[in-house]
């Protein structure tokens, strides 16, 4: 009796770990892509040559946009995930998850869309018509970092 109290005891705290773990994790994940949207929203801002006043309004919404626009991938995600880990998934859901990743583009075009006739409000024409190229430049510049640490972890 002793040892199975025992072995109810290490299932559950290994169980209550890896639960704490998962969520220590996510909040990791989580925190992480905020500074990473904070980071791309003032590359951008400075990308475009905004001024103080017209960078702190555009942040703010610029942030609000890739939160939707973000809210809207992991759900197409999940669903993708979702049936690809399912064994027998039906054709109905396999249709549903097709769906969403076909839509997926239009509804974040949608999202971008409306964000632009806001930023349209804070930003010149030619601001408006340069956030793109600066979100294409940050991209760049993230894979160039990480094929930088890809060859540093390499090279150890």
């Amino acid at each position: 009796m002793k040892h199975i109290l025992i072995a109810i005891t290490l299932i559950l705290s290994a169980l209550t770990t890896t639960h704490a773990q998962k969520h220590e994790d996510t909040a990791r994940h989580r925190q992480w892509m905020q500074e990473m949207t904070q980071a791309k929203a003032e590359f951008v801002a400075k990308d475009i040559k905004l001024s103080d006043e017209q960078s702190a309004k555009f942040i703010q919404l610029y942030k609000s946009m890739c939160a939707e626009t973000g809210k809207l991938a992991a759900e197409t995600r999940r669903l993708e995930k979702e049936v690809t880990n399912k064994s027998n998934a039906s054709d109905v859901e396999y249709e549903k998850a097709a769906e969403a990743v076909y839509e997926f583009r239009g509804k974040e075009n949608a999202i971008e869309m409306r964000y632009f006739n806001q930023f349209k409000s804070i930003l010149s024409k030619q601001q408006l018509f340069k956030i793109k190229s600066a979100e294409r430049k940050w991209n760049k510049e993230l894979m160039k970092q990480h094929r930088h640490n890809k060859r540093q972890k390499g090279a150890k």
